[in-house]
């Protein structure tokens, strides 16, 4: 497990735990945690949602494979795929989403994102997860970036109970093999505070365990206790200072999070039935997709599977698009995601949790001659939703005959995120300050989309 810096990766132990908790917090004084909260304060929405979900197919998926298919356009385009009937009348996707064909009359479909970002997979992963479009200018995250979306809602919605706020899994996507870490993922501006708990092993090895979260054997209930009653002692006399209130509280909740039954059962997913574990895929998404129901259901805001240790290594089909779709990719999305949505629908979840499957842009109608493969296209493509007072059973814009270019509803991703953002209970413009004191809006170009919502 480990955090990133700009462009590498650190070990991520319990010391470093209890200073993202705790010491990591001065870098955000007491003032701007206070303006935050009073600005939310003063235009608080009633939430429609308490949690999000994001599938993060990075690298590209295909729309013309999956959800916007075109069996009547010409050859070289229409792809090798059948669509099939799914359980919203009228509309089809693809034969090799069958789980997923069966929940569709849960589904928000949109069939008319589009951005400036056709080359850059590091910005157009930065559009597509904060709605800031920065056009072609890639390279890794940087810390005057806009934050994520878990960022934000660990600033202003933390968890009501004791809980990691906001993870990302299982990867730290690098815009190449060996290449930065992706923007979009971090705390940005508001520092590292508040970047992720990145989980980085894998979730379906047999020995998967974070003992990094847990406290050391030779560590006793008494001994937590007297830590931190030792902690308060020291801190009590120098509360009147910003800094001192801070690191208190947030060294605090690093101690709790160490100790919080919740926390430590979200991760004990052999306490799953095999049958569940098994239905949403022996594999390492699947049982990231797993371990992100658990989490949620531990307390946990927004948790992002990224699909990809790196831009170029899944969704990013240049070449043998039909093979590896078809092969791997499809069908271990269709296992995982369809679990999910079916997971918490039977656990009473599915109306307060936002489920988001989209990626950074789509492929090109044209198949390219590399052993049939399909480019970059962010002009035109897809993603789904599901819960979080989405209305379900709606498809949401309309692409031109070759799902080239929208041809009705166009939606940028900064409709898309202020629209989250508005059932997550927050403005989009909503005004965060960094560390020298410049507002920045949530999502400075677009605008809630209301026909999306229930």
């Amino acid at each position: 497990m480990s955090r990133s810096g700009n462009v590498s990766d650190l070990a991520f132990s319990r010391r470093r735990l209890l200073a993202a908790g705790g010491l990591g917090m001065l870098g955000l004084s007491l003032p701007r945690l206070l303006r935050a909260e009073a600005a939310v304060a003063d235009r608080r929405l009633e939430p429609k949602a308490d949690a999000a979900i994001f599938l993060f197919l990075n690298g590209g998926p295909s729309h013309l494979d999956m959800w916007d298919m075109k069996p009547g356009a010409p050859d070289g385009i229409r792809g090798e795929f059948q669509p099939i009937a799914t359980s919203l009348p009228g509309y089809q996707i693809s034969e090799h989403l069958p789980r997923l064909a069966r929940q569709m009359h849960r589904a928000t479909v949109i069939r008319s994102m589009h951005h400036s970002v056709n080359n850059a997979h590091a910005a157009a992963v930065y559009v597509a997860l904060t709605g800031h479009d920065r056009g072609e200018v890639g390279g890794g995250t940087l810390p005057t970036d806009n934050p994520s979306v878990g960022s934000v809602m660990t600033l202003l919605r933390p968890p009501e109970r004791v809980a990691v706020p906001h993870v990302t899994l299982p990867y730290i996507t690098k815009e190449g093999a060996g290449g930065p870490p992706q923007p979009g993922f971090f705390g940005g501006y508001l520092g590292h505070a508040f970047d992720p708990l990145f989980i980085l092993r894998d979730p379906n090895a047999p020995d998967f365990a974070i003992p990094e979260l847990s406290a050391s054997a030779d560590m006793s209930t008494e001994r937590w206790s007297s830590r931190r009653h030792l902690l308060h002692d020291v801190d009590r006399d120098r509360r009147a200072s910003n800094a001192s209130a801070v690191m208190d509280s947030f060294q605090m909740r690093a101690m709790d999070l160490l100790t919080s039954a919740d926390t430590q059962l979200a991760f004990r997913l052999n306490d799953e039935l095999d049958a569940k574990r098994e239905s949403y895929g022996r594999n390492i998404y699947g049982q990231s997709t797993l371990l992100a129901r658990r989490l949620i259901e531990a307390g946990t805001r927004l948790v992002t599977v990224s699909w990809a240790p790196d831009a170029n290594a899944t969704w990013d089909t240049h070449g043998g698009n039909f093979k590896r779709l078809k092969g791997d990719l499809l069908p271990q999305l269709d296992a995982a995601c369809s679990s999910l949505v079916q997971d918490l629908a039977d656990r009473g979840m599915l109306e307060r949790t936002i489920v988001a499957v989209m990626g950074d842009f789509g492929r090109t109608p044209k198949i390219n001659a590399n052993d049939g493969g399909r480019d970059h296209w962010n002009y035109c493509y897809s993603l789904m939703l599901f819960g979080g007072g989405f209305s379900p059973g709606l498809i949401y814009g309309a692409s031109d005959k070759i799902g080239a270019f929208p041809r009705e509803n166009p939606c940028i991703p900064g409709d898309l995120m202020a629209t989250i953002y508005r059932q997550l209970g927050l403005p989009h413009d909503l005004a965060l300050y960094d560390s020298q004191n410049r507002p920045h809006p949530l999502v400075p170009i677009g605008a809630p989309i209301a026909d999306l919502v229930a």
